[in-house]
């Protein structure tokens, strides 16, 4: 409760990015999840990915308000959720489990089925669900990722320089750990800045900065998002490589968003190739961005997205 506290207390000290939203921390499995509740009709969850928080979607969501009931989550370890224990398979912080706890979330709050959108580990997280509970989505974007088998499966030179922190993060800990948390905030900016298309912060809002910097600055958090890519390396890997061997895929409308200066865009020349090989029914489009797409082009991802989840 004592840390409960704090994160509540310090999260009030930070600006005010979604007014009027509903705040809930959820029960799960795995420990109380963060989210924010606004907007009106369908319900659809948003996820955001590394090394971010809720925060990410706060200038697409006006627009997707308007046709949707959002809840936008921290997930597992990140932003304001609770930090988990780890385990030697580095649960839970597989995209299953994160995917369990989610499921979690919307049951709780009344959506026995939902759409979902996740960016980059989001996205991840919002795959496994889709392959792991199918009657539940009714429809799934990813923006910017691959699937984490298919990553690991054609990393090379040019994308493992591209997408260094998959395998600096996923070393044994405590080396990222100790490392990083030398100067968490020089981190974080260098590593974001030069996945953005003009390699600069200025184009995130700096009072989105704040968020992410002071989630960032707690340690327990540090050691959170290296576990979650260590379990992208491990049981992440074993476990979409079993789908992938059985023939299994994704069989609600898929609609995949990647950046034309973004990570998808490092790791293959056709991202939709790449997930048909992993789903029944994939569209998607470019956007001209870096790997931030909801905050480096929100327009053009509030279009693409309201087009998907609103079409027939």
């Amino acid at each position: 409760m004592g840390e409960t506290n704090r994160i509540i207390e310090a999260a009030a000290d930070l600006p005010e990015l979604y007014p009027g939203y509903e705040t809930k921390w959820i029960d799960t499995t795995i420990g109380k999840i963060f989210v924010r509740i606004g907007g009106s009709g369908p319900p659809l969850l948003l996820l955001h990915g590394y090394a971010q928080t809720n925060v990410m979607w706060h200038l697409v969501a006006p627009s997707l308000a308007k046709q949707f009931t959002l809840v936008i989550a921290d997930l597992p370890g990140y932003g304001n959720s609770d930090v988990p224990r780890a385990a030697p398979d580095h649960s839970p912080y597989t995209k299953r489990a994160m995917g369990g706890a989610m499921a979690q979330v919307m049951a709780s709050l009344g959506f026995e089925k939902f759409r979902i959108a996740g960016h980059d580990r989001g996205g991840r997280v919002a795959y496994r669900l889709a392959f792991d509970q199918p009657r539940r989505i009714e429809k799934l974007a990813v923006l910017d990722v691959l699937p984490i088998w298919s990553v690991w499966q054609t990393m090379n030179a040019a994308s493992a320089y591209k997408i260094w922190s998959w395998n600096y993060l996923a070393l044994p800990e405590p080396f990222p750990e100790t490392m990083i948390g030398q100067d968490p905030i020089y981190y974080w900016d260098f590593k974001t800045r030069t996945m953005t298309k003009d390699q600069s912060l200025a184009v995130f809002d700096p009072r989105a900065l704040e968020h992410y910097r002071a989630f960032f600055r707690q340690p327990a958090r540090i050691h959170a998002t290296c576990e979650d890519y260590r379990a992208g390396r491990t049981t992440d890997y074993a476990i979409d490589a079993l789908d992938h061997d059985l023939g299994n895929k994704i069989t609600c409308p898929l609609f995949v968003i990647w950046a034309t200066s973004g990570a998808a865009q490092a790791e293959t020349s056709d991202p939709i190739a790449t997930w048909r090989e992993w789903a029944v029914d994939v569209h998607g489009c470019p956007i001209e961005s870096g790997h931030f797409l909801a905050e480096e082009n929100p327009d053009a991802t509030a279009t693409a997205l309201l087009s998907f989840f609103t079409g027939s």
